[in-house]
């Protein structure tokens, strides 16, 4: 991907620097720099281009809107702080979680863009707390006593939200919504950390993202991204504190960066049931390597919305230590969508708290098990998967596959893989898999779990106690 990598020199040709502390920021952790701030990316990209510089300090601030041509650049100390006040944030069409919905601009925000970077060694910091609702069973009972103190709404004794206003928002639907709708309980719309949308060129480099409010990183329907050597850090408790969700995006690299986050770590998405195959943009055309991921609930995932496709995907030498989840594909019906042409490779697991690779199209079980309905565009489908080079050292399951009976999921193929796990494989509704050097020591009597499967061949298996039905 040359055009990608490419992108390194893009700060480079940035000669100019416009340092916010002559527009009259002041890095105190107090006053808000937002003008100052945005007045700076506003000048640079005026003139043509250019590096706008933050210094060591505490950076008070609202959104920032970056514009073409711009490297936002944070030095070594520099922390921008995202004000936690909802009144500073606007309303404004968006999309999450595959929807078009009214949310808060994003804290740091750009559309519509070309020649984009942000890096540095600084961090940017979305103060997420205030506006997550969070659940008891996530927290020790300090936490909790502290949380419930600091005010908010307490859902039966279960879950905090940052207002009533927030609580009642989650059990409404927003289809017939006006803005105004939205405006009551703006604070349930939280903003993702970084929001770019149609975007071309795009580097982040070196800098942490931490303490999403949503999300943490969001391009959606960008093209040519390389993110390298960055942090991505949000609470294990956050809600949808994913770290980074790459929607509809063609031509990434993200290589030499950690994640340990709240939700998916490093997610592959495509927009979500008839809205997304109506846009119908797949996400494609991606690299991931030398990644770590210390925790979230999947290492690495596709889906679960992942309507308009997901394909020709190479995930290289990675490693995910504690996550809940390892290697996650998710759908359901209702979905559509075709996620084709992925490759994992060199991928070391330890301490996986549930299944260490999973293909399930009946995520959220949409319908009975055993029911079968008539494909159609609304039925997911998995299938052209290569797994190499996989190591498991303890899983509650090592692998779990589990398609429809409409369409099982198809074409997988398992190389060179070695698995500890509690529970072994489990394989119903699937056809043509393929277990090659395989060996998985697992708890069970009988560690493969084969149902509803057709042509499923093994090479060269150790310890293989099989079970079909």
């Amino acid at each position: 991907m040359k055009h990608v990598e490419d992108l390194i020199k893009l700060k480079k040709r940035f000669e100019k620097n416009f340092n916010i502390v002559d527009f009259g920021a002041i890095g105190d952790g107090i006053h808000k720099n937002t003008v100052e701030i945005n007045n700076a990316i506003l000048s640079a990209s005026d003139a043509g281009g250019g590096n706008v510089i933050i210094p060591r300090g505490m950076w008070l601030t609202t959104s920032i809107q970056l514009k073409s041509n711009v490297n936002l650049y944070l030095e070594e100390g520099a922390v921008v702080s995202f004000s936690n006040d909802v009144a500073d944030y606007p309303l404004i069409p968006s999309n999450f979680e595959g929807i078009s919905s009214y949310r808060c601009m994003p804290n740091i925000y750009g559309e519509n863009l070309e020649n984009i970077s942000i890096s540095g060694r600084g961090v940017f910091d979305g103060n997420g707390e205030s506006w997550r609702p969070t659940k008891k069973v996530k927290l020790t009972e300090s936490h909790w006593n502290n949380l419930v103190e600091s005010g908010g709404y307490i859902q039966e004794n279960r879950i905090w939200w940052p207002t009533k206003e927030a609580y009642n928002a989650s059990k409404t639907g927003f289809s017939n919504f006006k803005l105004e709708d939205f405006e009551a309980a703006k604070v349930f719309f939280r903003p993702v950390l970084l929001g770019l949308t149609n975007c071309k060129n795009i580097l982040l480099q070196g800098v942490t993202f931490q303490n999403s409010p949503a999300w943490c990183l969001h391009p959606r329907l960008c093209e040519n991204i390389l993110i390298q050597d960055i942090n991505v850090r949000n609470p294990w408790f956050s809600q949808n504190g994913d770290g980074l969700d790459l929607e509809c995006c063609k031509y990434a690299i993200i290589e030499n960066s950690t994640f340990d986050v709240g939700d998916d770590a490093i997610c592959m998405k495509s927009g979500k049931d008839e809205e997304g195959r109506k846009v119908g943009v797949p996400t494609e055309q991606v690299v991931i390597r030398n990644c770590t991921v210390y925790h979230g609930h999947g290492g690495f995932t596709v889906g679960s919305e992942m309507s308009g496709g997901v394909k020709d995907i190479l995930l290289q030498d990675c490693t995910f230590l504690g996550t809940d989840v390892g290697l996650r594909f998710k759908s359901c019906r209702g979905r559509g969508g075709i996620v084709e042409n992925i490759t994992m490779e060199r991928v070391t697991m330890k301490n996986i708290g549930n299944q260490a690779i999973t293909f399930n199209t009946y995520y959220a079980a949409n319908g009975k098990p055993d029911e079968v309905i008539e494909f159609s565009e609304k039925t997911p489908v998995f299938r052209n998967i290569k797994l190499k080079d996989i190591i498991c050292d303890g899983a509650k399951t090592a692998i779990e596959i589990t398609g429809l009976p409409e369409m099982p999921i198809h074409n997988i193929q398992f190389d060179n893989v070695t698995m500890k796990s509690r529970i072994g494989v489990t394989c119903k509704d699937a056809e043509n898999i393929t277990f090659n050097h395989v060996n998985v020591l697992s708890d069970e009597e009988n560690n493969f779990l084969v149902a509803d499967c057709k042509n499923i061949t093994y090479n060269h298996v150790e310890n293989l106690k099989l079970k079909e039905s």
